[in-house]
């Protein structure tokens, strides 16, 4: 098992290789590139490993801001373009954020697996 994370005093990003699920916790308020920079890496180094399937776990993910929402369009349509490749999110439906702009990104890709507990 290999554990990829990183923090900040407002937000957390992890990733456990063995079950390719990234986890996003706490708020997300990103300013451009420079801040985007470590999650997009983490991000494009998952899909260089090519797994079948990718959870995506935003259920602690209070808040994200427009720039963070265009960073997961962005990766939404890197892993369409893998037509090998699935995407899970999961999302909770007590952060009001999350319903509303999460489906969205199903139209980028309609075999999205949208699962908002």
């Amino acid at each position: 098992m290999v554990m990829k994370e990183f923090k900040t005093e407002d937000y957390q990003v992890s990733y456990e290789s063995n079950t390719h699920t990234i986890t996003l916790s706490g708020s997300l308020r990103l300013s451009g590139l420079e801040d985007t920079n470590p999650v997009i890496k983490l991000l494009n180094d998952i899909l260089l490993e090519e797994p079948t399937l990718i959870t995506l776990d935003l259920q602690e993910l209070e808040f994200l801001n427009s720039s963070g929402i265009n960073m997961l369009s962005k990766f939404v349509i890197k892993v369409r373009q893998k037509k090998e490749m699935g995407l899970i999110i999961l999302a909770s439906n007590t952060i009001p954020w999350q319903g509303k702009s999460l489906k969205n990104l199903q139209r980028l890709m309609p075999t999205l697996e949208l699962k908002i507990k």
